[in-house]
């Protein structure tokens, strides 16, 4: 598979877990609530995450040379996950309000969207910076378009 071929898999994959998750999520929390849905989320994604880290640590190479540094990311990345916990109550509350499924998942892409050309412009997380081009602010506008017609329309 080529590369190409390779990122567009693995963004419909994304997409297709998000809904998902996001779906379950909802469900859970229409029978408990939208904080206890969160947790429950979380727990099982870290308990799902320490799983992976075990068994590809094991299929990792040892380190050519255990005096090497290795760069660590700064301790406010780890804050990351604050943000996160917040996006996941308010979908789970999204989700059993008028928006529905549909809505959330329009109004989480605009904001991923606006987030990476945020980041972009600002070289946020390392990342090299560029400026925001035309095409950039026409996808944001486009999907932000989307999301307020499914949105506004009741989809």
């Amino acid at each position: 598979m080529s590369g190409r071929a390779l990122d567009w898999s693995l963004a419909i994959a994304g997409g297709v877990l998000l809904t998902l998750m996001t779906q379950a999520n909802a469900v859970l929390a229409g029978h408990t609530d939208a904080l206890y849905a969160s947790w429950a989320a979380h727990g099982l994604g870290a308990v799902v995450a320490s799983i992976l880290v075990l068994a590809l640590a094991r299929r990792a190479p040892a380190a050519a040379d255990a005096g090497e540094s290795q760069d660590r990311a700064p301790l406010w990345y780890y804050l990351g996950g604050i943000p996160g916990a917040l996006v996941v109550v308010l979908s789970a509350i999204a989700v059993n309000s008028e928006l529905a499924l549909a809505g959330t998942i329009a109004l989480m892409l605009t904001g991923q969207i606006l987030f990476g050309t945020a980041s972009d412009h600002l070289g946020l997380l390392h990342t090299p910076r560029r400026r925001v081009t035309p095409i950039d602010l026409a996808v944001a506008g486009c999907v932000l378009a989307g999301s307020v017609l499914i949105v506004l329309g009741g989809a």
